[in-house]
């Protein structure tokens, strides 16, 4: 029995382990346990690529490369996911995608423990603790992570765009910026914040606005340590230190640190504006712009002030408001000194001195300082009235126009003057009214020198010496020099007086009517002359009384040329050119140019009696 037992031992004796055998890379020391992969591997060192595409002329390293690359012209996708019958070129990416569903993340970094989809992605993730960029571009030498990359990149160099997209023929450098194009089509938001379950067309789109939730900025500037969230906004904050601007149009030459700024830049030469308003149908030539424009239909307001509780659409507002909080005005004007809250304010407050008016209204001609007058010129053309009141649904053309609306309904006014407390329900109104105690008047008329306090106030003064009347009341066609008189005067057909004395219960037609009637109650007069002294109720009596003094007379009939120093009087004087006789009696049916001839007139008829 032991012999027979011997026997089987020498018969079948134990399986050896096959000894594997690793193949390394002599140039960065790979490891792969196939020859043919270290082969393949080796012609990304040498940048060879002997695989062309018959199509494209394309060039690859390796054969399966180069039929995966084959679907991306033939549009096949063989590998469909079971879950929600999305398809793809290859089964890698399958794999990959279907983590999506399941959160399975197999990938982990021994550094710093940050779980990954699939194995390429933590390949470049650990590149981010190495700093190793192994791939370089043979034209200008710019280092990379991923051969990919290099790839894409070389393709500024070319201009080379080989993926277009079916719907709108727009041409793209890589594939996945045209996937991410073809969602602006579809509308397709395939990946969700789960803290907030906001949705994205894009996941690293997810990533970066995680980071608002987290706070995490894990990319610091070597140089001055300020810290970001995204990759790319390091990378376009380092081009400050460096003065680079790698980006230029082939049009003007103009030089850009980012390249989409760059295509920002050339849509003011195409005019192309390829981002339109599911609402109104406007159409703007930035995505952010038209972010922001949805929030006007949408009321998303997603910043808010830490201090008071307020919120606001865009950021920038955020911004300036907190610096009525602070009182910070960090931007100077090296002009004349003035403080400014932020940087546009002070481009558009320089253009005061130069005189520069780069804007220009394509229905009239009108040139305005900065875009948003002239957005708001505009809808004097249009019409339009984008901002609504949310207590009683009545719009209006400006925004601020509507913050004063809604004023009336809460009451509200949370801007004070420090030097006299009264209160404002706007910025502007406040800022204004500061100028009677300090007497400053910046905004000078270029065609007769008078002073200011006010940009609004000078640009209805120069329509004193154009004729300019742009509103047009809708139901008599009578034309007004200030929306506000348009408002007041539309009144006298509705017969709407929004506005009650909290003394005696009078209504009035318009704040300021409502202002002055107090007055007759309080016995205020806060406007004094400062030739003689005396005192007035209202702003526009102390501007009739100073021409007096004066001797100016800046109306004039363009009939005769006789010049006038009140608006009113040019008004009757031209009637006896034109024959013009509003004013009747009632009592006989004469006709009078003048209302004090039309009471002087009546008293024959009472006499009479």
């Amino acid at each position: 029995m032991e012999k027979s037992e011997k026997s089987v031992e020498l018969i079948c004796p134990e399986p050896k382990t096959k000894e594997l055998i690793s193949y390394d890379c002599d140039i960065c020391r790979k490891s792969f346990l196939q020859k043919s992969d270290l082969t393949m591997h080796k012609r990304t060192h040498r940048g060879e690529k002997p695989y062309r595409c018959d199509i494209c002329g394309k060039l690859f390293s390796c054969s399966s490369k180069l039929s995966l690359h084959i679907r991306s012209h033939t549009g096949e996708k063989p590998y469909q996911c079971d879950v929600c019958d999305k398809s793809f070129t290859d089964n890698g990416a399958l794999t990959s995608h279907k983590r999506i569903h399941t959160g399975d993340k197999p990938y982990q970094c021994d550094v710093c423990g940050k779980s990954f989809f699939n194995i390429c992605y933590i390949t470049k993730h650990k590149r981010s603790h190495t700093g190793e960029k192994p791939y370089h571009c043979d034209i200008c030498g710019k280092s990379f992570f991923r051969s990919s990359y290099v790839t894409v990149h070389k393709r500024i160099h070319t201009g080379e765009k080989p993926y277009p997209c079916d719907i709108c023929g727009k041409l793209f450098s890589c594939s996945s910026k045209l996937s991410t194009h073809i969602r602006s089509h579809t509308g397709e938001k395939p990946y969700h914040c789960d803290i907030c379950g906001k949705s994205f067309s894009r996941r690293s789109n997810v990533t970066v606005h995680k980071r608002t939730h987290t706070g995490e900025t894990p990319y610091p500037c070597d140089i001055c340590g300020k810290s970001f969230s995204q990759r790319n906004h390091l990378t376009e904050h380092r081009r400050i230190h460096a003065g680079e601007k790698p980006y230029h149009c082939d049009i003007c030459g103009k030089s850009f640190s980012q390249s989409i700024h760059l295509s920002t830049h050339i849509r003011i030469h195409t005019g192309e504006k390829p981002y339109h308003c599911d609402f109104c149908d406007k159409q703007f030539s930035e995505s952010h712009a038209l972010t922001k424009h949805m929030r006007i239909h949408t009321g998303e307001k997603p910043y808010h002030c830490d201090t008071c509780g307020k919120r606001f659409s865009s950021k920038r507002s955020l911004t300036s408001h907190n610096h009525t909080h602070t009182g910070k005005k960090p931007h100077h004007c090296d002009i004349c000194g003035k403080p400014c809250s932020n940087n546009s304010y002070l481009t558009v407050h320089k253009r005061i001195h130069t005189g520069e008016t780069p804007y220009h209204c394509d229905i009239c001609g009108k040139p305005c300082s900065n875009n948003s007058a002239l957005t708001s010129h505009r809808r004097i053309h249009t019409g339009e009235k984008p901002y609504h009141c949310d207590i009683c649904g009545k719009s209006f053309s400006h925004s601020n126009t509507l913050k004063g609306h809604k004023s009336m309904h809460t009451g509200e006014k949370p801007f004070h003057c420090d030097i006299c407390g009264k209160s404002f329900s706007l910025n502007g109104d406040l800022t204004k009214h500061r100028r009677i105690h300090t007497g400053g008047k910046p905004f000078h008329c270029d065609i007769c020198g008078k002073p200011f306090s006010g940009k609004g106030g000078l640009a209805t003064h120069k329509r004193i010496h154009t004729g300019e009347k742009p509103y047009h009341c809708d139901i008599c066609g009578k034309s007004f020099s200030q929306s506000i008189h348009l408002t007041i005067h539309t009144r006298i057909h509705t017969g709407e007086m929004p506005y009650h004395c909290d003394i005696c219960g009078k209504p009035c037609s318009n704040n300021s009517a409502l202002t002055s009637h107090r007055r007759i109650h309080t016995g205020e007069k806060p406007y004094h002359c400062d030739i003689c002294g005396e005192s007035f109720s209202h702003n526009n009596i102390l501007t009739t009384h100073k021409r007096i003094h004066t001797g100016e007379k800046p109306y004039h009939c363009d009939i005769c040329g006789k010049h006038f120093s009140h608006n009113s009087t040019l008004t009757t004087h031209k009637r006896l050119h034109t024959g013009e006789r509003p004013y009747h009696c009632d009592i006989c049916g004469k006709s009078f140019y003048q209302n004090s001839k039309l009471t002087k007139h009546r008293h024959i008829h009472t006499s009479e009696k």
